[in-house]
Parts: C-alpha cells; sequence; structure tokens
C-alpha cells in the first residue's frame, strides 16, 4: 500500500488533537473526502476526521515515506 503523507497547515478548534507544521499519515476515506474532510491518525492515536483545509499534501522520496512508515507507531511524524 502506497503510503500518503499531509502537512497540518491549521488547527484551529482542534489544537490538542493536531500540531501545525507536522506530519500525519492519511487513511484513504472516499466517504470523508466527499464532504471535505480527511482521515489522518491523530495524536490521540486514533484516526478521526478533520477538516481538509487544514492540511497540504507533501511529496516524499519513496526511501524516506518507507523510513517514516516503518518507524511510525501510528502518531503524527
Amino acid at each position: 500500500m502506497k503510503h500518503k503523507f499531509l502537512l497540518c497547515v491549521g488547527n484551529k478548534g482542534y489544537e490538542a488533537s493536531l500540531e501545525v507544521r507536522k506530519l500525519y499519515e492519511h487513511i484513504p476515506d472516499k466517504e470523508a473526502e466527499r464532504h471535505g474532510q480527511v482521515r489522518i491518525v491523530d495524536e490521540s492515536g486514533e484516526d478521526y476526521l478533520y477538516p481538509s483545509i487544514f492540511f497540504a499534501p507533501v511529496r516524499l522520496p519513496m526511501e524516506t515515506r518507507s523510513s517514516l512508515t516503518a518507524h511510525s507507531s501510528g502518531h503524527g511524524l
């Protein structure tokens, strides 16, 4: 499975759950995307929906992606 990462660029109202300038692993959810949301694993270690405007996609080299997913415990990176 190809891992996609999102950079948090806003967290208004979700300050305890999201850290601005932090990478989060994206979990595909087509239904959420239809409603302008994305599913990520937040600081609680659980996956939740957040407004997509809080995140920007980032392109990482394959080696970097592999390294991050190998060392990830499910939290933001």
